[in-house]
């Protein structure tokens, strides 16, 4: 990995801190994140609640394998009861339905002038910055729009793990358009087909355009301005648009996912493989409870979590007639 240019100001300040980076939460996420950072040369201490991932990593270190970087290094983990000292950066790493467990277990080890990063999905900075104030709380970007030393090294620190990340003051306009995403993606996760097959699918375009579409009319009432990423353009699922933008937008997502080593959302992992549950409760029941606090209908979002706690629960067998149901 090529590493971008630090500022010489931002290095002094790491090197310089007496307080190394806490990554809680050592799945996949965290466990990448926090790798290229030590492999970089970063003081990083993990916290996971599994023994047998804690005692691994201590005793072999860290193996990072994927289509981008492959490596293993030395590092240093603990069990969240088992933690000691305070950390002036917490990246929180845990999945969205996880995070007022890990808040409740984590704050004591937070410094007076620290701050928490949300590397999640979903809305989980609201419920940060509710325990520990929105100004001790960072998403992938700026949580309350405004910059600060803190937070260019924060951005300077990731991007040695994406040297695009962007730094950007419409942090809300970002989540909530990978929630509309997300909406699509659970969709595919109620089929076993692959995501690229489930958004090219002609005779389910409209119900995915009009799942998009529910979303999207969430943000607009809430005033949120949304933003784009690889591929999807939020705008394209306004009521006003045209379904020929919807259309084109969904093309671009078959594209990029057509070129995706993962051919099946961490969703559909969840259902079929780890049996557990998955985040729909923090990311689509979010968008539910926030549409009615604005007077918005959601009725496909609703089926959509209730046939996803029925797959959780084993009442309901995965299938293209999941989505015909809710067409």
């Amino acid at each position: 990995m090529t590493e971008p240019p630090l500022t010489h100001e931002v290095r002094e300040r790491q090197a310089g801190s007496s307080s190394p980076l806490l990554v809680w939460g050592a799945g996949a996420m965290g466990g990448s994140i926090g790798g290229v950072l030590v492999k970089e040369g970063w003081p990083v201490v993990f916290v996971d609640r599994a023994q047998e991932h804690v005692q691994a990593m201590n005793e072999r270190g860290l193996q990072i394998n994927g289509p981008i970087s492959e490596f293993r290094v030395a590092v240093r983990a603990a069990r969240p009861e088992d933690l000691q000292g305070s950390f002036a950066t917490i990246f929180l790493c845990v999945k969205a339905h996880h995070t007022r467990e890990a808040l409740a277990q984590l704050e004591p080890h937070l410094a007076q002038d620290g701050a928490i990063v949300s590397i999640q999905n979903g809305l989980c900075e609201l419920e940060i910055a509710e325990a520990v104030g929105s100004e001790r709380t960072v998403g992938a970007f700026v949580l309350d729009g405004h910059t600060s030393p803190r937070v260019q090294d924060i951005h300077e620190l990731l991007r040695l793990f994406e040297p695009e990340a962007l730094l950007s003051f419409n942090i809300f306009g970002y989540l909530w358009g990978k929630l509309a995403y997300a909406a699509l993606l659970f969709a595919t996760a109620v089929t076993d087909a692959s995501i690229a097959d489930v958004l090219a699918s002609k005779p389910h375009r409209p119900l995915l355009i009009a799942l998009a579409r529910e979303v999207v009319a969430v943000a607009d009432a809430r005033g949120v301005s949304l933003e784009g990423f690889d591929g999807f353009e939020p705008d394209a699922f306004h009521g006003a648009a045209p379904d020929e933008r919807a259309e084109a937008s969904l093309d671009e997502l078959v594209a990029f996912n057509r070129r995706s080593a993962k051919t099946h959302s961490g969703i559909w992992r969840d259902l079929v493989v780890r049996k557990r549950p998955t985040e729909v409760d923090a990311q689509l029941g979010a968008v539910v409870r926030l549409a009615r606090e604005v007077g918005v209908a959601t009725p496909l979002t609703e089926r959509l979590v209730l046939q996803i706690h029925e797959i959780e629960q084993g009442m309901r067998e995965h299938g293209w007639s999941n989505l015909e149901e809710l067409t």
